[in-house]
């Protein structure tokens, strides 16, 4: 550790109050719950750090649970469940309160940028940290306050992790704009699909069009994938896993999750769009047929609701022959194959986007540990 760095704790950086953990629920009960007003920051929202929002709160409740709100800077991080997933309040962020599965923290920012506790808490160390101090064996939670505050921290000077924030910062900027990116891409897609078939009724069968592969499972266990190389990707019920180094899949596929999270608060399925080398779990991997793509499957199921088909009071399920017998709106192969045209070029720029990103998160999950111990140095980049 460099000479100018400091030994301290969690505790010692926060600002006054500013360790806050979200309301017990009998402080804000499901019939205060409204469609529009005040933000409720929920668990999704330090996960995958977005800001659309399910629920939101009065003006006067608001004032009541002034204590719980957020202001630029916060750190949210979620508490139960997928834990220590931190996201900050932007300046652009709506002013909200956070619900009982988040903690907030509030730094002093004579001590620390709140943007550098962000960074620590990405890191493989204060993620682990968060992690070691949980508890649950069914439902993990994490741990009491005390315990938290006790996470040790290497911290240097204001100006360093200014350094730190802005080279990191650089990387994450092109991710967030790749992202942006590719976010309007989709919408470009289903704008063309909603104006060229969106009036029409349903005339067809999803089985139809679909064509549904078996998944398969790694018969292999968590730590057994630690200490594998890791180069191709694991797919999970919901997201990007783990890496192995075998494949079983390469192509693109279009992946929907058979049980656990699979649809949206709307109904909508939870779609993957995935190509390359990889291994699949718990999904429905999907590619189109009769002049469907893998693209144009994936932009219809986007504005397809399947809430009609699902299964299971515990854990949503999708049954494939339901699956199949869904109702879509099957335009002719002469309108695909304008359609796919179309929205091919959009399609493989975000392909090209989202390769970026896996290179640059890379690099960035490569440099950000050594950066936060103080082995590499920034001069030395």
């Amino acid at each position: 550790m460099p000479r100018s760095w400091k030994e301290t704790t969690l505790g010692k950086v926060l600002a006054p109050k500013g360790y806050i953990r979200g309301p017990f629920g009998s402080a804000l009960r499901r019939n205060e719950l409204l469609d529009a007003g005040i933000p409720v920051y929920e668990q999704q929202h330090a996960i995958y750090g977005i800001r659309d929002f399910r629920f939101f709160i009065s003006g006067e409740k608001y004032k009541e649970m002034q204590r719980f709100g957020t202001k630029p800077n916060d750190l949210i991080i979620s508490c139960s469940g997928t834990l220590g997933k931190v996201s900050i309040i932007k300046e652009d962020d709506p002013n909200g309160i956070i619900s009982q599965a988040i903690l907030l923290l509030r730094v002093n920012t004579d001590l620390i940028l709140p943007q550098y506790l962000q960074y620590f808490f990405s890191s493989k160390e204060g993620y682990n940290a968060i992690l070691a101090r949980s508890n649950g064996s069914v439902q993990v939670n994490i741990s009491k306050r005390a315990d938290i505050e006790k996470i040790p921290l290497m911290l240097p000077s204001i100006d360093e992790q200014k350094e730190i924030v802005e080279t990191l910062g650089v990387l994450d900027a092109k991710i967030a704009n790749n992202s942006k990116i590719n976010h309007h891409l989709e919408q470009m897609a289903q704008a063309i699909w909603s104006d060229r078939f969106g009036s029409r009724k349903r005339n067809g069968q999803l089985g139809d069009i679909i064509e549904l592969f078996d998944f398969k499972r790694v018969p292999l266990s968590g730590n057994q994938r630690e200490k594998m190389e890791k180069t191709y990707p694991y797919y999970g019920a919901a997201t990007l896993m783990d890496y192995v180094n075998d494949y079983l899949f390469d192509g693109i596929y279009l992946l929907l999750g058979e049980d656990g999270t699979v649809i949206d608060d709307l109904g909508f399925p939870t779609l993957q769009y995935v190509w390359g080398k990889f291994w699949v779990n718990n999904h429905a991997h999907t590619q189109g047929r009769n002049g469907f793509t893998v693209e144009s499957l994936y932009t219809l199921l986007k504005q397809t609701s399947v809430i009609s088909i699902v299964t299971g009071a515990v854990q949503p399920k999708i049954n494939q022959a339901n699956l199949r017998a869904l109702g879509v709106v099957i335009p002719s192969k002469g309108e695909m194959q304008e359609y796919n045209s179309l929205i091919e070029p959009l399609f493989t720029q975000i392909r090209e986007n989202s390769d970026e990103n896996l290179y640059l998160e890379k690099l960035r999950n490569a440099i950000l540990p050594r950066l936060m111990s103080g082995r590499l140095s920034i001069v030395n980049l």
